[in-house]
Order: structure tokens, then sequence, then C-alpha cells
């Protein structure tokens, strides 16, 4: 349940004067704004209720150089290229002697009978050879890419395709050592970096290999090649686990982030807010912070927090005002 209350201009210079804002609330500092002063410097409140959340995992992604698969595909329709080009020519100098043995001794003379069947063999040899070729790439494909990213190499899919072209690039997400997750979920987020702004991304398989920096568990997942991500790329990755967690989940907006901790202001009264310390390990759900220790049900400011602290800062400077911290 969200029920908001907005404004947009900024307080003027003159405006808040000459009234206490700073107020000692049951042993908190409180900063009191009416409705008006919050509409004025931009404040937005929301009435949020606690409810069960799916708790992110935080992941660590690395975007992969395609170069590789890239590599695979075109060495692997090589491969199969000169398996069909060394069957032709098999096929031609077989053919030839057979002919060469029909015709016998008095067509043939013994020495042409040998140079024909040296290059039957020669053909044939080759045609081992490239089949071995082949079977190689199509085994180092599965080894270093697993089944699923390894057959599409071969098959030269259009999950493959995309890779090449970068219309898709491939992540390769690594949950924290000791995490798993059974199954995968089908989707998960990733951050861009400078902005943040989640991505969506799409299971692929298990990965082969771990992350050597973090030894966890390993999974591929596909971003969109226009998401601003580029390989070789370090991200924070999100996935949702079936674990929940109860409490009220906090927009990023709320969040504000002074003296080495983050804090998100509630409502403790009639146009009062004071500070609340956000706990260091608080779940993460779609991209909003579970606080599970405020009781039950609160106005949260979700929008200008900042502002909020301002006033509590400039409060604080007034003689005879409370100065404590929550």
């Amino acid at each position: 349940m969200l029920i908001l209350s907005a404004g947009a201009s900024m307080i003027g210079p003159a405006q808040g004067q000459g009234r206490t804002r700073i107020l000692p609330e049951g042993g908190r500092v409180a900063v009191r704004l009416t409705a008006e002063e919050r509409a004025r410097i931009g404040v937005v409140t929301a009435h949020l209720l606690p409810q069960p959340h799916r708790v992110e995992i935080l992941a660590y992604g690395s975007v992969l150089d395609p170069a590789r698969i890239t590599d695979l595909t075109n060495s692997y329709a090589g491969a199969v290229a000169a398996l069909r080009t060394a069957k032709a020519r098999a096929e031609v100098s077989a053919g030839a002697l057979r002919r060469a043995r029909s015709l016998g001794p008095t067509v043939v003379a013994g020495a042409q009978l040998e140079t024909v069947e040296g290059t039957a063999f020669t053909d044939e040899a080759t045609v081992t050879a490239a089949e071995s070729q082949v079977r190689t790439l199509a085994a180092t494909a599965k080894q270093e890419w697993g089944p699923v990213l390894g057959r599409a190499i071969v098959e030269r899919a259009p999950l493959v395709t995309r890779l090449i072209e970068r219309a898709d690039l491939l992540v390769q997400v690594t949950l924290p050592s000791g995490e798993a997750m059974k199954p995968p979920p089908a989707t998960a987020f990733a951050e861009v970096p400078p902005q943040s702004e989640r991505v969506t991304m799409r299971f692929v398989a298990p990965a082969t290999r771990t992350d050597q920096r973090i030894q966890g568990v390993s999974y591929y997942y596909l971003v969109a090649g226009d998401s601003g991500l580029l390989p070789g790329m370090s991200v924070q990755a999100f996935l949702t686990s079936p674990q929940e967690s109860v409490g009220i989940a906090v927009p990023e907006s709320a969040v504000i982030h002074w003296q080495g901790s983050a804090w998100i202001y509630r409502g403790v009264g009639a146009d009062s807010f004071t500070r609340h310390p956000l706990k260091p390990d608080a779940a993460i759900s779609a991209d909003r912070y579970v606080v599970d220790d405020l009781g039950g049900a609160a106005d949260i400011v979700v929008t200008g927090p900042q502002a909020v602290l301002s006033e509590e800062l400039k409060g604080q400077t007034q003689p005879g005002t409370a100065a404590d911290d929550d």
C-alpha cells in the first residue's frame, strides 16, 4: 500500500525562520515540517506496510568477451567444410580406383594402378583426420562452454549468432562463496554503471568455471547488447531467491548516506520525522531495501530525505535545540 504526498518548489531563504524545527521526540531528534513546508522543499512521504518480500542475492557479474566463442564457431565451421571437401575428393579417388581395378592389368599399367591406389588411400586418410578435427572442436566447445552453449556453437544456433554479432552479451554471474540456487532464476538483473540502472538478464546455463576472485557457483546469463554493458566490465548482479524477509520495502531514493552510515527518515508524530539507521545487512528485494525493525507501518520520506537532513543540521546549530541522533 502506497499513499503519496508531494511538492515541487524549494523553501525561500526567509521562510521557516522564527520557529523551532528540531524537537526532542522520545530521546531522539525529530525534524518538524508541515505539509506546506514539505511541499515547498520537495519532500514526498509514503505510508508503507510491512509485507513479505522475496530476497535478492547480491552476486558478481563479468561481461565476457565473445572472441573465444567466435573463434570456436568459425573453426568448427571451417573443419566441417574441410571434411566435406575431403569426402568429395575421397569419393572421386575411390571411384577412380574401382575403375582401374575393373579394367585389369591389360589396360592399366601396374605403376598407374599404384598411383591411383596411393591417391585413394591418401584421400581416405585425409577424411579420417578431418573427422577427428570436427570431433575435437565439438568436444572443446562443450568442455569450455557446457552442453548448451557448446551445442549452439556446433550448430551455429541463433544464440551464438547473436553473441557473435554482439546483439547479446554473455555475462558470467557468480554467487558469493557458499551460496547456491537450485534452480537459478530465469531472469536476473545487472546494474549498469555509472547510473546504476538495472537491466534484465536471461538465464542460459550453468557456467563451466567459476570466477577465481570469488570461488562461488557461476551461471551464464544473456543481456541485450545495447544495455550499456561492455565486454570486460565487472557489474553487480541480483538474483531473486525463494527466501522471504518481512518488513517495509523502501526505495533507494529514501536512503541518505551520512557520517559513514545509511539512514532513512520516518514519521514519529504529526509533521515530525526522525532519522532511522538502515542496517548494513538489510535485505534487498526488487531494488528496494527491506527494513524489518520499525515495528509496523510507517510514514517514510521516499523523496527529498537530503532536504530533511539539511533542516536537521541547520536546526542543531540553533541555540537551545536538541542535537542527539537516533
